[in-house]
């Protein structure tokens, strides 16, 4: 198993409220939201983002530790499980010029409103049945995309991310240590469908053979 590293410890925390979050929050809000279709990404906040633009001050400060743990360089290529509309594959195409990336997305709305630079890099896809050969990609991300399946759907994509990986992966997923952080995901969750506490996580690693580097989100 790999090593549990926070890689977006500079990633901006969102300043939402999760208990006020919750109470605005319905199934039908969630059923919505797990379309991941245009009501997700750029429809009413109730139902997911209320806007994904792009905006530097996400990824940018992010990169340079993928870059520097994983020594990424011009020769690496990375496959972005989960790319959405494809923000943090642009931003590390900038700041490691030359690196191959592409993305997939189970979305056909985020993939069809990708930049403009990586649509020919981003495709239409399901996280456990990734569209690559074995041994492809020199790093697999995959950021808070995993645990919208549920326990056997996060099974089978952890063992498609290892199969495409030359060995190094990094995933973040909806995990927690204490009652506290347990109650602060259930109260943030919206499209979610596997919440584990650390060790759950870490035996369902066992299970799927995944052998990449991991951390948890919490809001």
């Amino acid at each position: 198993m790999g090593r549990e590293i926070d890689l977006l410890a500079q990633y901006p925390k969102s300043k939402r409220d999760p208990a006020q979050r919750a109470a605005q929050k319905t199934e039908e809000d969630r059923m919505i939201a797990r379309r991941f279709d245009r009501d997700f990404f750029d429809g009413d906040r109730r139902h997911g983002y209320g806007g994904y633009n792009y905006d530097p001050r996400f990824w940018q400060p992010v990169i340079p530790a993928f870059q520097e743990y994983y020594g990424l360089t011009k020769d690496h290529s990375v496959l972005d499980v989960g790319c959405g509309k494809g923000f943090m594959m642009y931003d590390m195409s900038l700041l490691i010029p030359g690196i191959s990336v592409q993305g997939i997305d189970i979305s056909e709305y985020a993939i069809s409103n990708a930049v403009e630079a990586m649509k020919p890099y981003v495709q239409v896809a399901n996280a456990t049945q990734l569209p690559f050969p074995d041994k492809s990609f020199d790093l697999v991300i995959s950021v808070t995309t995993v645990h919208n399946l549920e326990r056997e759907g996060c099974i089978q994509a952890l063992r498609e991310i290892m199969r495409v990986s030359r060995g190094h992966a990094f995933i973040t997923i909806d995990g927690y240590y204490t009652d506290e952080e347990r109650q602060r995901l259930e109260e943030w969750i919206l499209t979610a469908r596997t919440v584990l506490h650390a060790d759950g996580w870490r035996a369902l690693f066992a299970e799927a053979e995944y052998l990449g580097d991991y951390y948890w989100f919490l809001p």
